[in-house]
């Protein structure tokens, strides 16, 4: 205010200094008319920068693209049975797209499934097998410590006899010596005598297999009848394992004959049919189904847009052609690099697009609310330079009120105001910066 004071105070003194001299003129010249006053000219438009608060917008181009875009194959090589829907029909998640033929699958289902059959029949068996052998085991391993113990009693009571009968001979030959008994009874007794040493023998002997028999038959931790166990549970268990192969390769047809029966996975609209009655599905692509309740506008955005957009910020959408139709949606991503090695940049907005209007591809325009930006506002108009960082402010010289440029950052702007740093709040500025005004220029000569 002081400097717009000055200011007209210069201007009225010029003023009057005009008129003395028109005066003066006149006289000299004998008259009205010969004098050169004129009117004074108006003085530069200043604004003085105040502390205010800039809300934003930024704007940006880019397309729709859908919330999903799914491309659907098959693995089978089975011929199509039927196609249920065409380019452009709307479909929702589990509907019927096509149906491939499954004649063969279903034979290969029904004999896999015979198979499985006979296995689980032959894994029963196996199991039996298995109660059969602990059985066994349990019988033979008893049986084995009985036939010890018995050939143990047995070998006793021989040794007993050869003992009874050994005593008797030796009697019978001192009898015979005396000639109390006759030769043929000592004979006798001799051949018992042999035959019980004989005997003997014998029930060692078969002490001797009874106690090896027990050896090998062991226990039910180690030995022959353990083995056999192991044996039976390892055949049980190889059959079951074949029931089990056998079984998922009935669960692999099955499969096969569901995955025949081909069914949208979204809600969407078909935008590509590559598949007809009678065709295999091969590798290719059969059917794509865009989501488009929902869509994204992908925007094309620059460095300084991914520092000033933040996730969450309302945008309004504008499409080529559709009048003054606009569409609100919300920034849910700001993407790195399009492509490595480049500046480009993606701001994702998500939209409603409950009238299916938004069709992928389509040119969008976006206008984005960026946050609130408050500190010390100067008119947009003020910049001397497009990047605009340099303003002319009026600097109070005491003689004079001068021209001056300063250096500024600007922060924000909404095309009217721009936020700045580098300035004080209350610093009279040039409101227009292409004036053509010049560094150090007296604003009252303008």
């Amino acid at each position: 205010m002081r400097a717009q004071r000055r200011l007209i105070a210069l201007c009225l003194a010029a003023a009057l200094l005009g008129g003395c001299s028109q005066s003066g003129g006149a006289g000299k010249r004998g008259g009205a008319g010969g004098g050169r006053g004129g009117a004074t000219p108006n003085p530069v438009p200043t604004a003085a920068a105040k502390i205010t608060t800039v809300r934003a917008t930024s704007t940006i181009s880019g397309i729709i693209a859908p919330l999903q875009n799914v491309a659907i194959s098959s693995s089978l090589t089975e011929p199509t049975d039927q196609v249920n829907v065409n380019e452009g029909d709307v479909v929702h998640a589990g509907e019927v797209l096509a149906v491939l033929d499954t004649a063969d699958l279903r034979a290969q289902l029904a004999q896999a499934v015979a198979t499985v059959d006979t296995d689980q029949k032959i894994a029963a068996s196996d199991d039996a097998k298995v109660t059969q052998a602990r059985y066994s085991a349990t019988l033979n391993i008893g049986t084995g410590v009985d036939q010890v113990k018995s050939a143990r009693a047995a070998l006793a009571q021989a040794q007993t006899t050869l003992a009874n009968d050994t005593l008797n001979l030796t009697r019978d030959k001192q009898l015979s010596g005396q000639g109390y008994i006759a030769q043929q009874a000592l004979d006798q007794q001799q051949t018992q005598v042999n035959v019980d040493q004989a005997a003997v023998r014998t029930a060692q002997a078969n002490l001797q297999t009874a106690i090896t028999n027990q050896t090998v038959n062991g226990n039910n931790a180690n030995g022959l009848q353990q083995a056999t166990i192991a044996s039976a549970i390892a055949d049980a268990n190889a059959a079951h394992a074949t029931v089990g192969q056998a079984a998922a390769l009935a669960q692999q047809y099955q499969t096969a004959i569901a995955k025949a029966t081909i069914v949208s996975p979204i809600n969407g609209v078909i935008v590509n049919r590559n598949l007809n009655p009678g065709e295999y599905p091969g590798a290719r692509t059969i059917f794509t189904i865009q989501e488009l309740d929902h869509v994204y506008a992908e925007l094309n955005a620059s460095s300084s847009d991914t520092f000033s957009i933040p996730v969450g910020a309302p945008v309004n959408l504008s499409v080529a052609g559709a009048g003054s139709r606009s569409y609100k949606g919300t920034v849910v991503a700001v993407l790195g690099q399009v492509a490595p090695g480049t500046t480009n940049f993606t701001v994702k907005v998500l939209i409603n697009n409950a009238d299916g209007k938004l069709q992928a591809g389509l040119p969008v325009t976006a206008v984005t609310s960026l946050p609130p930006v408050t500190g010390v506002g100067i008119p947009t108009a003020a910049f001397l330079d497009d990047a605009h960082t340099s303003i002319m402010i009026a600097s109070d010289e005491l003689v004079d009120v001068v021209a001056k440029t300063v250096q500024v950052k600007e922060l924000a702007s909404d095309g009217t105001t721009s936020i700045v740093t580098g300035l004080k709040a209350g610093q009279e500025v040039i409101a227009n910066g292409q004036l053509g005004v010049t560094d150090g220029q007296s604003l009252a000569d303008k």
